[in-house]
């Protein structure tokens, strides 16, 4: 049988446009860093207190809390396709809102509403993207979503900056106003997403699953090894996932799915105290700070984070997969804290109070000393490269792949409304912080990069190489986490072997599986004539447990 190609069943392709919606993240980002020390958006604005400021900062994020908990029903409800849909539709709506804004309570109001998306899109295309892709490209696939938010980032920056040379409101409207763009492409495209085969078969839609299975693996080819192994895999764990019964959030909360729940928050809430998201919103802030004068330099040296922050997303990208996310994240945290202190130590030597700035956040800063000044931006411009080819990507990642199908999209839920809590809170703390104690909350962040390191090397296993159906018996293994980065063999990979063997192919050529196989002999998932997959791992001795009884 031929194979059929399009675009609409390309695993790359379905998981890069999604990524859209991560998009809206980054546009949402730089709708505000570009804009917040222009004199333009404070006039018009009535110059905003430090602490009203971060209020409007943070809407975004209050809104992207709700969002991300509506995400979880939602997702499992009426399809992660139709989420990332309804995102898409709410964005627009929130956008308009915002370049619309008259005064500070309505672009509040558009953030809020431009949250909402953000919340559902952040937490349900990582879910989209981690059930579509096979499991040796996986974390590429799901990293796709941070690379796609430093893009936004980007994009929507230099979009600032272009308008920041416009001697009227427009400065900031035209910015605000094009972010309606993504939002209605991403709608029209995921109208032609394919539903993900596994919440097709969590539904028990079977004979879909499989079409659409076949689809993504194998060029529609239903009798492929490797649709028939992963397919046979999902059978049986939403079987058995069906007979536990209970997929309300109390589960979540019980073991044994507590561990992986509390740690998808944890790393989520990391990725925040990081400090990379406040440096992303404050970042011009933190160059007035640095000794940077003149508005349009400051935005000239912020323009280089950006771009460091999309590059360095790409060797992450590329190589997750081979490196592991455990490795990524220890190193990645190691130098972020290494270069916060370094920050705030330059800043606390070298600095000094100011009061001659156009706004009330800056409040210290280097002055008249170049080699403290670019010492610093150096450090700050290798924080960013750090975050971005570690914690960037993996916190997208992991809290995607870690989780049981039944209780999947809640738990995700809840692991993206953690984030989004932390991003509000801090959001709305650091202005005042940056006014009160200046540099010293530079040495809060370094601390927090310091304790997460410890708490992955003691508590986050390995999952590279492992299928979303084979976490349970990761998690659930006495193996301490810091010896998890060496696994046996997948099930997936021997029972492909098993198969292949079966139909007389020739095992051990995984890329090629279905080169040899029968086009005559076509496998119904149902089909009892045929030996499903996995039916020899099935048959037991009497009082013998299958691994799914043992989880």
């Amino acid at each position: 049988m031929p194979k059929k190609y399009s675009l609409s069943t390309n695993v790359y392709f379905l998981g890069g446009f999604a990524t859209m919606g991560g998009m809206l993240f980054g546009f949402d980002i730089s709708s505000m860093s570009g804009v917040v020390g222009t004199k333009r958006y404070q006039d018009y604005f009535h110059h905003p207190s430090s602490s009203l400021q971060g209020g409007i900062v943070a809407s975004m994020a209050a809104g992207s809390f709700c969002g991300a908990l509506l995400a979880g029903p939602l997702g499992d409800k009426i399809s992660r396709r139709r989420t990332i849909m309804l995102a898409a539709a709410i964005w627009i709506v929130g956008s308009i809102i915002q370049c619309a804004s008259v005064n500070v309570g309505m672009l509040i109001v558009g953030r809020i509403v431009n949250g909402v998306a953000v919340g559902l899109a952040s937490m349900i295309v990582p879910v989209y993207q981690a059930e579509i892709a096979p499991k040796n490209i996986r974390g590429r696939i799901v990293s796709l979503q941070q690379w796609a938010i430093t893009w936004g980032i980007l994009i929507q920056y230099f979009i600032q900056y272009g308008c920041s040379f416009i001697e009227s409101n427009a400065a900031f409207r035209i910015p605000w106003g094009i972010q309606i763009v993504p939002g209605l492409i991403l709608l029209a495209g995921a109208s032609f997403f394919p539903f993900s085969p596994r919440w097709l078969a969590d539904k028990g839609r079977w004979d879909e699953a499989l079409e659409v299975l076949a689809n993504l693996r194998a060029g529609g080819d239903k009798n492929d090894p490797a649709v028939q192994a992963e397919y046979k895999e999902i059978e049986d764990a939403v079987n058995f996932d069906r007979t536990l019964a209970a997929r309300s959030y109390m589960e979540l909360f019980r073991k044994p799915a507590v561990r992986r729940v509390f740690l998808g928050m944890s790393l989520q809430s990391w990725s925040q105290l990081t400090g990379m998201n406040v440096a992303m919103y404050y970042i011009v802030f933190i160059f007035q700070g640095a000794g940077i004068t003149g508005e349009k330099a400051n935005l000239q040296a912020s323009s280089i984070n950006y771009v460091l922050n999309v590059v360095m997303t790409i060797p992450a990208i590329l190589f997750i997969d081979r490196w592991g996310r455990r490795p990524v994240l220890l190193i990645g945290s190691t130098f972020m804290a290494l270069w916060l202190f370094l920050i705030g130590g330059l800043m606390g030597k070298f600095g000094s109070p100011i009061t001659s700035t156009d706004n009330q956040t800056t409040t210290w800063a280097i002055q008249g000393n170049d080699s403290a000044s670019h010492a610093v931006i150096a450090c700050s411009y290798l924080f960013v490269c750090s975050f971005a080819i570690s914690w960037g990507p993996v916190s997208w990642t992991y809290p995607a792949e870690i989780y049981p199908m039944r209780i999947r999209s809640k738990a995700v839920s809840l692991s993206t409304a953690s984030n989004w809590a932390f991003n509000f809170a801090l959001a709305y703390a650091v202005p005042p912080l940056l006014e009160s104690i200046q540099f010293r909350t530079y040495f809060i962040f370094a601390a927090f990069c310091v304790g997460m390191t410890i708490h992955v090397f003691f508590m986050f296993p390995e999952t590279k190489g492992r299928t979303l159906e084979e976490m349970d018996e990761l998690f659930n293994s006495d193996v301490p986490a810091w010896k998890t980065h060496s696994q046996p063999a997948s099930h997936l990979d021997r029972d492909i072997e098993e198969l292949k063997l079966n139909q007389g192919q020739t095992p051990n050529n995984l890329d090629n599986s279905s080169n040899g196989s029968n086009p005559d002999h076509h496998v119904h998932p149902h089909d009892s004539s045929v030996p499903p997959h996995g039916a020899q791992k099935m048959e037991l001795v009497p009082g013998e447990k299958t691994e799914l009884d043992q989880v």
